[in-house]
């Protein structure tokens, strides 16, 4: 309760006693009255008044120095109720208020069972009922956002003291339970025998216990010396005193680190530091480990937020890591960094431009030799991608602008490729000589015009030059136009005529040209070579080609007179095309000598360097064939006379067979045969996919294809299986056809990420965001007991590949699989391994269990063996407010750092 208590207290005092005279039993009252000066003067059938006439309105009145004078204290309606009775003593000066006491004034709110006015003695008594079910109806306190449920409370409003029973209120999130509590004033409350927690249950599962507090609501929590108590069993965790921030807001705070020992960089300190609560938009965590052997790393970490505008956040870490003892041969040190950025623009801020990024860069070693354990799941990352795009249509016309800037780094050869920007300006297709009002009847209305316009400048570069000025210095720059138009005719009633045009024109700021330098070394390592120069100036070239295309569909259906299934549909999609471009090359072609022979010349493109294609090389004068098949099925409902309609099943998604056929080559004319597959099975459950490549000619000894027929006409180089099954409790559970009626596949489609997932620090600020926005994570769970329905999720990928030529291999072998098992509603063991077949040998192996302790979690995840075993125990609150309070031990894997 604050000091605005004293207001209730004293209207109910002046209101009684002036307006009450008599008792009332066994009614139950309401009463809202306005108390003023004006009021009380201006009533003249008031017997009361009347009676006191001169003490109450006469010139010599007796209580003009009253500090309490009605108008200083009642400015607001006063409202009461009891269910049972009201009872008005005004003998003894007492108000009794009894079974589900009510009291409301201006934003204070009390109920209680029981609530006594004593206003001789200027003191106020609320309890609750004791009866044979127990003790119940305790008094609640409401003031604002402040709330508190006590035992008993006992406040003298002259003083603005108060003595209160086994008080309970809700501080920033912190319940706090006092057996004894005397309030000073509003601000300052002492407590005896206090115990707080962030445990939401009636009978918490823990709480800190301490013999002596100061309380500041709103502000902080001072206790004497406390120790922690599980399920109401002490523990020897002590603390001589603590200090407890209260506030609604985020407040700045230092993270405790956690602690274990590495075999390479001995014990350590990781994930320590402090967080900046900088503004309700933003903020800041600042992590360090710390090593025996002198490593060491540093993580900045800010989240940033503004409703309806935009949201992200940025981190970028930097580690020195030292491996050895300085002075011996094993001794290197090494140093790797990563930055990581992520935004998203709200799509009410701008509907015609959109802003986002997510960036991910770094040294390319960085997963693989960091010493930190939250990284260690992403030691299998061998790429780094990052991009950055703003977009913004032009409202009213047909153009809109795309700028981009993209990162791509392998982390296994250590070859990086940027784009700093890349500028796209696109037009819709329109259509120019559409009739009136857009209709397109004939094949002059249904020619659509596209244009586009791309500007690059893009940097190829390595680890080792990556933000240094090297890497600029090859860097490739230009701008290509493209504009095509296409339209499509009825041929012959059953096929559709698809004639094309595409017009390209590059500009280029740079070209190169090669010279012979006769002290180069040339590929077979003797000595003259032709060298590259680059010559400054703008130059430019364009292409263009045309094809026409012409393409049908076929149905074949196949009805069934017994059983479930009605019919089977064959669709054929067979399509021909022909395509022209002329030699576009010859016009720019240049020769260089090469070797020491001086007939030895190399014929080259000014424009081979660039960034976009040179001119098309050699006439094209092709024919390309192209067959795409798809094979369904109707099977009728299992009931006969239900109203369900027939089940259309997919029986294979697809079987396409492409090839192409240049008569401008006087030799290797055909081009190899492409074959892909797809299908979906067991109700979705399995998706299979297969692709394969065949060469009709035949090869030689150097691998060389020679214009020579396979004597088995087909000559397999490449193929490739990949499938993916899913399987969960869910799919046997009754009930649930209607959702698999509904839902197209299941996720099995596509490759499963089952490594790779990055983890967030216990103790990090976004891990306790991230929680808190997600409802349905916290969101307490009951158990069941004896349940006899275990949720689980099973996922299976398997990938094979196959290539063909002088030598054959097997390139891929893997079978891969993770899942979880729900063993109660908050118990979870989850894992992913994965089998080389070629390899013979597992892949990185992990296992994670989890346990939700209501206030608490629990957390163990384990690598068992390979090259990046490790361990993590984790338990600690829930509660950002005592996320200190925890326990974790780790090992991080050993690093290979050369």
């Amino acid at each position: 309760m604050r000091a605005n208590s004293t207001y209730i207290l004293l209207a109910f005092c002046l209101f009684y006693f002036q307006l009450s005279s008599a008792q009332e039993f066994g009614k139950k009252e309401i009463n809202s009255i306005n108390l003023k000066k004006d009021s009380i003067s201006s009533s003249p059938k008031d017997s009361l008044i009347a009676l006191k006439n001169n003490a109450l309105i006469g010139k010599k009145d007796t209580i003009t120095n009253d500090s309490i004078k009605p108008k200083e204290v009642i400015d607001g309606i006063i409202t009461h109720n009891a269910e049972d009775y009201t009872i008005q003593d005004a003998k003894n000066k007492t108000i009794t208020l009894y079974n589900k006491a009510h009291v409301t004034y201006t934003n204070i709110d009390l109920k209680a069972g029981i609530i006594i006015l004593d206003y001789k003695n200027n003191m106020v008594y609320a309890k609750g009922i004791k009866d044979s079910a127990g003790y119940h109806q305790k008094p609640q306190f409401k003031q604002g956002g402040q709330e508190s449920e006590q035992d008993s409370i006992l406040f003298n409003f002259k003083t603005k003291k108060a003595l209160v029973y086994g008080v309970k209120t809700n501080q920033g999130g912190i319940i706090t339970y006092g057996e004894k509590t005397k309030r000073i004033n509003d601000s300052t409350i002492y407590m005896r025998r206090l115990r707080f927690t962030t445990s939401q249950k009636e009978i918490p599962d823990y709480y800190i216990q301490t013999n002596k507090a100061k309380l500041v609501p709103g502000k902080k929590i001072i206790v004497g010396g406390s120790n922690l108590v599980l399920a109401d069993v002490p523990t020897p965790v002590y603390l001589p005193f603590a200090y407890f921030p209260l506030t609604d807001k985020r407040t700045s705070g230092f993270i405790i680190p956690s602690w274990g020992e590495s075999n390479n960089q001995g014990f350590f300190l990781q994930n320590g530091g402090y967080y900046f609560a900088v503004s309700d938009y933003f903020d800041l965590t600042t992590l360090v480990d710390l090593y025996t052997n002198g490593s060491w790393g540093a993580n900045a970490t800010s989240n940033y937020y503004v409703r309806y505008k935009f949201s992200g956040n940025f981190s970028v870490r930097y580690e020195n890591i030292i491996r050895g003892i300085r002075g011996l041969s094993d001794y290197n040190k090494s140093s790797n960094f990563n930055i990581r950025w992520s935004h998203s623009q709200d799509s009410k801020a701008s509907p015609n431009s959109r802003f986002s990024a997510s960036v991910n860069l770094g040294s390319s070693k960085f997963y693989q030799q960091s010493i930190n354990f939250y990284n260690s799941s992403q030691t299998l990352t061998n790429t780094f991608n990052s991009s950055i795009n703003y977009y913004k249509k032009f409202v009213g016309t047909p153009f809109n602008l795309s700028l981009t800037a993209s990162h791509e780094q392998n982390t296994n050869t250590e070859t990086i490729t940027m784009t700093l920007p890349s500028l796209q300006l696109n037009m819709d297709r329109i259509y120019p000589f559409a009739g009136k009002g857009g209709v397109k009847k004939n094949p002059i209305q249904k020619m659509g015009l596209n244009y586009s316009m791309q500007g690059k400048y893009q940097i190829n570069t390595t680890d080792d030059e990556f933000f240094t000025s090297k890497m600029f210095e090859t860097a490739k720059k230009g701008i290509q136009h493209n504009l095509s138009t296409s339209t499509n005719i009825k041929a012959f009633k059953y096929f559709t005529l698809t004639p094309n045009v595409t017009y390209r024109d590059v500009w280029y700021f740079d070209k190169i040209k090669k010279r012979y330098d006769p002290t180069a070394i040339n590929r077979d390592g003797n000595l003259g070579a032709a060298v590259n120069d680059t010559i400054s100036g703008f130059t430019r070239f364009n292409d263009y080609n045309f094809g026409v295309s012409l393409s049908t569909n076929i149905y074949g259906d196949f009805p069934f007179k017994k059983g479930r299934l009605k019919a089977i549909r064959h669709t054929i999609r067979p399509s021909i095309s022909y395509g022209y471009r002329p030699n576009f090359a010859e016009n720019y072609d240049l020769q260089v000598q090469q070797s020491s022979d001086p007939n030895d010349l190399l014929t080259y493109s000014p424009f081979e360097a660039g960034v976009y294609s040179p001119p098309g090389r050699g006439i094209t004068n092709s024919i390309g064939i192209s067959v795409n098949n798809v094979l369904e099925a109707k099977v009728a409902p299992k009931d006969p006379n239900s109203d369900e309609e027939d089940q259309k099943i997919t029986l294979l998604n697809n079987l396409n067979f492409s090839t192409s056929y240049n008569i401008a080559l006087d030799s290797l004319r055909w081009s190899p045969l492409n074959v892909n597959a797809g299908t979906r099975l067991f109700k979705d459950k399995l998706a299979l996919n297969a692709n394969a490549t065949f060469d009709p000619y035949q090869i030689n000894s150097k691998g060389q294809r020679i214009n020579k027929f396979n004597s088995k006409l087909l000559r397999i180089t490449n193929l490739g299986v990949t499938a993916n099954y899913s399987i969960s409790s869910k799919d046997f559970e009754k009930g649930n056809k209607e959702d698999s009626k509904n839902k197209n596949g299941n996720g099995a489609q596509e490759t499963p990420d089952i490594f790779g997932e990055r983890f967030d620090a216990p103790n990090s600020f976004s891990s306790n965001i991230n929680r808190n926005r997600n409802n349905e994570e916290n969101k307490t769970k009951e158990t069941e007991l004896y349940k006899a329905k275990i949720p689980w999720n099973l996922l299976l990928s398997y990938t094979f590949s196959y290539t063909s030529g002088l030598t054959s291999q097997v390139g891929n072998h893997v079978l891969q699989f993770s899942g979880d098992v729900e063993f109660s509603p908050k118990w979870k063991v989850g894992f992913s391994s994965g089998y080389d077949i070629k390899g013979n040998g597992f892949s990185t192996t992990r296992l994670n269990f989890s346990r939700d302790l209501d206030s608490w979690r629990f957390n163990f995840s384990w690598s068992p063996f390979g090259d990046y075993a490790y361990y993590n125990f984790f338990i600690g609150v829930k509660s950002s407010m005592l996320s200190d309070l925890k326990w974790e031990k780790n090992k991080p894997p050993d690093r290979v750092l050369f």
